[in-house]
């Protein structure tokens, strides 16, 4: 029998989403609670905060000196001293010491001298000096915090010296997580090898913390399966608790056969939203079941930060009483276009660095299932329904995710894939604590070359072949970089070859297997110098590109070529024997070539880039990447100017 369909009932804008989301709810906020100051660190006042004890609570000698009455120095001077006989209004006193009766000054030690007959004062003190009086601090009576102030160590210290050892906080949101989906296999218990068709529960952990970032306490429920009694019974269970203020479902909101949150949250309560027009995350359900905000989180991971960032997010700060954080924001060059579908509003995501000055923006690949494009972004830019896309060049605002100041310390790498850019930015956030990092966008070697001319980049990963003379890069710098002098930095030679399956079992051995009728190609894209090198291979060999079953299936990195034969995707794909050791595959070597950085002369003497050179000229840096296999380190570090 056909499954039957749903399709998006009540589809609505971002803006009108969260009002709907925030008018329905608007009244609801957490109650307060009694806690011990000490343990109050980052909870937030409930109530002002008023000082049970002035402090100091007494007049108190703010250093070491004499305490003496300030009229009894009138007219001291240091070529005429006067003698304080030692008494009830000449004493000596630490810092800290209350203000015997009838002092109120202290002269520093290091001004007086002791005489037989008293105290040698040479410089007049006023009233009050070198003295804190009492509630100089707080005073008795006073608001020493407002509400909703967020509690910090210094104020911990302020309350118990103020005579306050309990507060009232708003209480914590508690929040309830249902993963859902009979696919859905929580990491610690997963069998291995993962069996086709499972899915690691990665969105549950995230959300979770995502929410304790919002002062919630969050909880993780068991997975549901896809069963909608199942489901059903999980959530009225979780309702009749009633210790939940906010519960997020997790997938099974879309508008496929097996999603049945739609109509389970239908059934329940009142479903007020069924899909957002914002991309990732447009299957997002709100709805209100027993009073309580119900909201259905896609369940691809990128999908489920852009919502928890829309909705979850503020509508857990609203609970406590609270306006959520803006996010810092920038204005950035858009350094590539960035195409987007009219009638969504896109939200993009990108690194950023300061290239010549400016801020540039470049997008990282990857849908909404792609979780390393939201680990890598430094920003997100957002991309209105009613816009088709930005142009290069375009200045537009972005959402930071990493503080300008870390941005500033990035190095924008665009060109091609090496795993050996991977260990440097490793081993440079190492060596500076994190304050240099490198950003990459893997676009091929000719793409480096073009985002070198339009400086949106510090330097760019090549190995373009010139197939008339064999020479690597230089032949391709002298056409797209004319105007530009670069120097060519050698990070390694390294060997480029078929990468298979385990123990070869299509047994493949040379270029001309790959017009057989049962092997399956993966290819890297267009520009990159592998596919220029394959290319290349094939001409040699007279073989067309049509003859070979996948030639049109493309990748971005090794690594993904690597693992597009690792799962069975493709048979073989042409990458370097790093990425088919780092599998564990089997690798057929064909060529060995030159992969260098390419950096313009004006970024060559940056900081930054004086580190990575120091770097990858070290011994543990090319010893890593010898012990990688498939690398020869003879030339590593070798630098050439061009032209």
């Amino acid at each position: 029998m056909e499954r039957k369909r749903r399709v998006y009932r009540n589809l609505k804008p971002l803006d009108e989403a969260k009002r709907i989301l925030f008018e329905n709810f608007v009244d609801m906020r957490v109650e307060k609670e009694l806690v011990p100051v000490r343990e109050a660190m980052g909870r937030v006042l409930a109530e002002p905060v008023i000082a049970k004890q002035s402090v100091p609570a007494y007049h108190a000698a703010a250093m070491d000196g004499i305490a003496v009455k300030a009229s009894d120095t009138f007219g001291a001077q240091p070529e005429k001293p006067i003698i304080l006989p030692k008494g009830s209004h000449t004493v000596m006193v630490d810092t800290g010491d209350p203000m015997p009766e009838g002092t109120d000054a202290v002269i520093m030690i290091e001004k007086v001298e002791l005489k037989e007959e008293g105290w040698e004062i040479r410089e007049a003190a006023y009233p009050w000096r070198n003295v804190r009086k009492a509630g100089e601090d707080m005073v008795k009576g006073e608001i020493i915090l407002p509400s909703r102030h967020r509690i910090r160590p210094i104020d911990q210290a302020a309350l118990l010296a103020a005579g306050i050892f309990h507060v009232e906080v708003v209480r914590k949101p508690s929040v309830l997580i249902i993963p859902t989906g009979t696919e859905i296999v929580i990491p610690e218990q997963a069998p291995d090898p993962l069996p086709k068709g499972a899915i690691l529960e990665v969105d549950g952990q995230m959300l979770a913390s995502m929410s304790e970032e919002c002062g919630a306490i969050a909880e993780i429920h068991a997975p549901v399966s896809d069963i909608q009694s199942e489901l059903k019974k999980a959530l009225s269970k979780a309702l009749g608790l009633k210790q939940y203020d906010l519960i997020m479902i997790i997938a099974g909101s879309s508008a496929g056969s097996e999603d049945f949150t739609p109509s389970l949250l239908e059934e329940m309560g009142r479903l007020f939203v069924h899909g957002i027009t914002v991309m990732p995350g447009k299957p997002a359900l709100i709805a209100k079941v027993e009073g309580k905000p119900v909201l259905g989180i896609p369940g691809y991971p990128v999908s489920a930060v852009v919502i928890f960032r829309e909705f979850v997010r503020p509508l857990l700060y609203m609970l406590q009483g609270l306006q959520p954080p803006e996010p810092e924001k920038a204005l950035v060059t858009v350094g590539r276009k960035i195409p987007s579908k009219l009638g969504l509003e896109e939200h993009v995501r990108v690194i950023i660095g300061n290239v010549g000055g400016r801020l540039v923006a470049t997008p990282l690949a990857g849908g909404a299932g792609v979780i390393s494009s939201i680990v890598h972004a430094d920003g997100i830019i957002r991309i209105p329904q009613e816009v088709s896309g930005l142009a290069e060049g375009q200045q537009i605002e972005v959402e930071l995710l990493a503080s300008l100041e870390l941005i500033n310390g990035r190095l924008v790498a665009i060109g091609s894939h090496d795993l050996t850019i991977d260990l440097i930015s490793s081993m440079l956030k190492e060596r500076t604590g994190g304050r240099v990092q490198i950003s990459s966008s893997n676009v091929g070697s000719l793409g480096g070359l073009i985002a070198l001319r339009k400086q949106t980049a510090h330097f760019a990963g090549s190995h373009l072949l010139d197939e008339e003379t064999g020479e690597y890069n230089h032949s391709f710098i002298k056409r797209y970089l004319p105007t530009i002098p670069v120097k060519l930095v050698t990070l390694a030679h390294r060997w480029q070859g078929f990468i298979v399956a385990s123990g070869n079992p299509k047994g493949i051995q040379s270029i001309h297997d790959l017009k057989r009728k049962d092997i399956t190609f993966i290819n890297r894209q267009p520009g990159s110098g592998t596919r220029i090198l394959l290319d290349f291979e094939l001409r040699k060999a007279g073989i067309a590109a049509d003859d070979i079953a996948g030639y049109h299936n493309e990748e971005y990195t090794h690594m993904n070529v690597a693992v597009a034969v690792a799962s069975g995707a493709a048979d073989v794909g042409l990458g370097i024997c790093a990425a088919a050791n780092a599998l564990s595959l089997d690798f057929i070597p064909i060529t060995k070539e030159r992969y260098d950085l390419v950096i313009p002369v004006e970024h060559f003497d940056d900081e930054k880039i004086q580190l990575m050179l120091e770097i990858i000229r070290s011994d543990e840096f090319k010893q890593r990447v010898f012990a990688m296999g498939g690398y020869e380190i003879d030339e590593t570090g070798r630098i050439v100017r061009v032209p």
